[in-house]
């Protein structure tokens, strides 16, 4: 009888060789240059002391050799450490945690959702069926005014809401850092929706009594990216202004922007987006190097907005009764998918290890050459880092990246349970989600985390921070109180 061959894929450890082809690659510099280094080193001390001494004095140094010699590597140095960019630190950041009083239970909501549109009960089973399918929890929170029946969307209340989310963590960062207002060089401040006169900036400047030199920014209309656009901001004016401190307030006020129509578009948003904001202190100071937690080592933005699908695929306009909602397109994942892929596509050089690099060219030189139905080779991003924040715009949202990127359920962790305990909170989901990878103590020194944002326009942000110590846990973390129940089994389906 035959013999039959070996099922390799089976005996023959695979994985172990991915590795060894992995280190063979990474490290081809340091495997090349060891043993020329070590031959060198051998033949050296081959020679004789009176060798090396006839040796020396062969060589003929003139004083003018020496000097233009000298100047030249001063002169060299100097233009690299001058041109070379300033480093930006996170030194330490506050998420805003909402009061018990604002909790909305699924039949709380519901229930109001019923009482509001009673003509349309279309509308409510619609608003059901999102909410049983959304991932989110119990315990998310919408402002006072949306309590009301009917919700009272009032300019006071709008005003109220942005005081109390923007304040509160504020009020957080400057306990944590020990931060004086006076210190505050550069101010922005991003809430894509509600944009007011006097402007939200102008608003934390007159809280806190803030320099009148101050360097204050007020960005809207930028969807749920406009976080990471708010560090881009405050990196680039880091770079030309020396020993500053950058304040960066992301936020959403919800209050103004609660939808009572009936299109199905949206009031998709009803029930996806919740009450947040997070504060965070940017700093290029050498003093803060040390007792920073992350620095910023990328910021890739990617934007869509010259396509007119991409554009209009989130957009606030007038239903047919006159009421203003923000409606989502349908093709909504498939332009996220496309704008991924764009900031994939710059990232990935960046930060993808050489192995990678490398198996992504010969799989794209061999579908360009031999066959373009080969499968393309997706980079392992787990080899360029240990943390994924991606932002939790919606289990959907989640669901597809963590497929694209091919991630492990702990990966996609914090999204998930940041969108099941806080919701979308827009633009400060990703400081949710960080603060719960470091609540877990997860975060240790050297790790890298990678934050992923999208945002109407259409916008897909990237940002890679680096952490600089072992993150501990902490009383004053918006998860504090519950961690320790999570994470969370999240269903398919929760019935209502």
């Amino acid at each position: 009888m035959p013999q039959t061959l070996p099922d390799f894929s089976n005996s023959v450890k695979l994985k172990y060789v991915k590795l060894g082809y992995q280190y063979l690659v990474n490290h081809i510099l340091y495997l090349l240059l060891v043993p020329i280094m070590v031959a060198i080193l051998i033949e050296v001390l081959r020679l004789g002391p009176d060798e090396i001494l006839n040796l020396w004095k062969s060589l003929h140094f003139d004083l003018v050799q020496i000097l233009c010699s000298s100047f030249l590597i001063i002169f060299i140095a100097t233009v690299y450490f001058m041109s070379k960019p300033r480093h930006v630190y996170l030194v330490d950041y506050a998420c805003y945690k909402p009061p018990v009083t604002c909790r909305v239970p699924f039949a709380t909501f519901m229930e109001h959702s019923r009482l509001i549109l009673k003509n349309n009960p279309k509308s409510v089973e619609f608003q059901m069926r999102i909410l049983e399918r959304s991932g989110l929890g119990e315990e998310t929170c919408l402002p006072p005014a949306i309590h009301y029946i009917p919700p009272t969307p009032t300019m006071e209340a709008a005003r109220g809401e942005a005081e109390l989310v923007i304040f509160s963590a504020m009020d957080s960062l400057l306990q944590k850092t020990g931060l004086k207002p006076k210190d505050i060089d550069i101010l922005i401040v991003n809430c894509s929706l509600f944009s007011p006169t006097p402007s939200l900036s102008a608003m934390v400047i007159n809280k806190y009594k803030l320099r009148s030199n101050i360097k204050s920014f007020n960005l809207s209309g930028m969807g749920c990216s406009a976080g990471l656009i708010s560090i881009d901001l405050a990196r680039d004016l880091l770079q030309v202004h020396p020993n500053s401190n950058a304040v960066v307030v992301s936020t959403e006020i919800i209050t103004p922007n609660y939808y009572q129509g009936n299109e199905r578009a949206m009031l998709l948003p009803n029930c996806l987006f919740r009450m947040g904001g997070a504060a965070i202190l940017l700093s290029n100071r050498r003093r803060n190097r040390s007792r920073a937690k992350y620095r910023l080592v990328h910021v890739v933005r990617t934007h869509k907005g010259a396509d007119d699908k991409a554009y209009r695929c989130v957009f606030e306009e007038e239903d047919k009764e006159g009421k203003v909602g923000i409606s989502l397109s349908k093709d909504l994942m498939a332009i996220a998918g496309e704008a991924l892929k764009s900031n994939i596509t710059t990232i990935g050089p960046l930060v993808l290890p050489a192995s990678e690099q490398l198996l992504f060219l010969m799989t794209l030189i061999g579908r360009k050459i031999f066959n373009p139905k080969w499968k393309p080779y997706i980079p392992d991003f787990k080899q360029a880092f240990e943390h994924f924040c991606i932002h939790a715009g919606g289990r959907a949202v989640i669901d597809e990246l963590q497929k694209n990127l091919q991630l492990s359920a702990e990966q996609v962790e914090a999204s998930r349970m940041t969108l099941h305990r806080f919701g979308n909170t827009s633009s400060s989901s990703l400081w949710y989600e960080m603060s719960y990878i470091e609540e877990k103590g997860r975060m240790k020194k050297g790790d890298r985390v990678w934050q992923i944002a999208f945002g109407s326009g259409f916008k897909c942000n990237s940002a890679v921070w680096k952490c600089n110590k072992t993150i501990k846990t902490t009383t004053d973390n918006p998860w504090s109180d519950c961690i320790d129940r999570y994470p969370v089994h999240i269903p398919e389906i929760v019935k209502l």
